[in-house]
């Protein structure tokens, strides 16, 4: 077992995918990931606390991104201004090359309804994030509160679109076809 090879957080991640997907992901086991990936036990555990990690590694890299694009915008931007910064920065975590290993990622999730939680988990840490960084820049609670609820749904219902069979646009641009799809629907309130 070669350890020393570089790029074994990428050949774990490609080894637990293969195997969550022929074995399921309960049977999947960590030993058995290390193997495929051809590295021990202990070089797992460097880079992942469990099995689940990943699939939720970079959660955290998430949330620092957006909130740091919220705190970097200019003091005078306005709601949707700030909305529009942090699902870019949001979009920014997606290259076309993660698009495969996303839409892999989904059907794991969506095999696991304890996964699916996860999933909902992370998302609501976005949303409270966001909210917390939207305040901290000067909009009002209720403001704040919606504005990150809605950005949140933008970026939900954009990445499903991204990793949707057949989909090429990049998620920057399915975002904004989604926050023009709420803009609408306000509209009609």
């Amino acid at each position: 077992m070669v350890r020393w090879e570089p790029g074994a957080p990428e050949r774990l991640r490609a080894a637990a995918m293969e195997l969550f997907s022929e074995a399921g992901y309960e049977q999947a086991t960590v030993a058995q990931i290390a193997q495929r990936a051809g590295v021990t036990e202990r070089t797992f555990y460097r880079y992942f606390s469990d099995k689940r990690e990943v699939l939720f590694a970079g959660s955290s890299e998430l949330q620092r991104r957006m909130v740091d694009a919220v705190a970097a915008a200019a003091p005078t931007a306005d709601p949707a201004r700030l909305v529009a910064v942090a699902l870019e920065a949001l979009a920014s975590m997606f290259p076309a090359e993660r698009r495969a290993f996303a839409r892999w990622r989904n059907a794991v999730l969506a095999s696991e309804p304890a996964l699916q939680e996860r999933e909902l988990l992370k998302l609501a840490a976005l949303k409270q994030a966001l909210c917390a960084a939207l305040t901290d820049h000067g909009v009002e609670g209720v403001k704040a509160a919606v504005a990150a609820e809605s950005a949140i749904g933008v970026f939900h219902v954009g990445f499903a679109h991204w990793i949707a069979d057949g989909e090429e646009r990049d998620l920057a641009e399915l975002q904004r076809e989604a926050l023009a799809a709420l803009r609408a629907v306000v509209m009609w309130v």
